[in-house]
């Protein structure tokens, strides 16, 4: 593992396209699915990083939060499966289901989406408004697997309540911190250290 934080891509980014195979029901998944959405969650993670176990159930609180507005969530894993099995489709489809999570769950077998959006580590989160241009790319909140302190989802929860209700976000955000995404021999991006 290697502890690694986000890389803070620029606020304003246009959020890059991608068609992705959801790992429960098989269906491609776009950005142009979310076009009506008033916010979009993409969240990087995977099966195996004690940092996405140990805010997993978050994800399905916000999901259940938020069910009645506005906000799109996927989420995708790009980890190499032939070194880390357990980051599988089958293994994210089995974790989707434990978890109930209604959001597409979709694997990035070639790294590209990953890359495009400069994803680092896992979790990552990136969200953007309605015109799909990034608001917030920071910490879920200040809770590690270490450091004792509940997961409450208080930033991610804050910046995404903001942005649905068209409101300015501070552009000071604290970077997520996770284990890396786990690149294919030769795929590393630049941007990773």
């Amino acid at each position: 593992m290697v502890l690694t934080p986000s890389t803070m891509l620029a606020l304003g980014t246009q959020a890059p396209d991608f068609s992705l195979p959801d790992v429960v029901s098989g269906n491609l998944v776009s950005l142009a699915d979310f076009s009506d959405r008033q916010a979009l969650l993409v969240i990087f993670m995977c099966c195996h990083c004690p940092f996405v176990k140990h805010v997993q159930d978050e994800f399905f609180r916000i999901q259940t939060d938020f069910a009645d507005q506005s906000l799109g969530i996927i989420a995708i894993s790009a980890n190499d499966v032939a070194k880390y099995p357990l980051d599988s489709p089958a293994k994210l489809k089995e974790m989707a289901q434990t978890l109930k999570y209604e959001f597409p769950v979709c694997y990035d077998e070639t790294q590209e989406v990953s890359q495009a959006y400069t994803a680092a580590c896992t979790p990552d989160f990136f969200l953007f408004n309605s015109e799909k241009k990034l608001v917030y790319r920071g910490q879920l909140d200040e809770s590690r697997p270490s450091n004792g302190l509940p997961v409450t989802g208080k930033d991610l929860r804050s910046a995404i309540a903001l942005t649905l209700d068209n409101q300015f976000i501070d552009p000071n955000q604290k970077p997520s911190i996770g284990c890396n995404i786990k690149w294919i021999p030769g795929n590393e991006p630049e941007y990773f250290g």
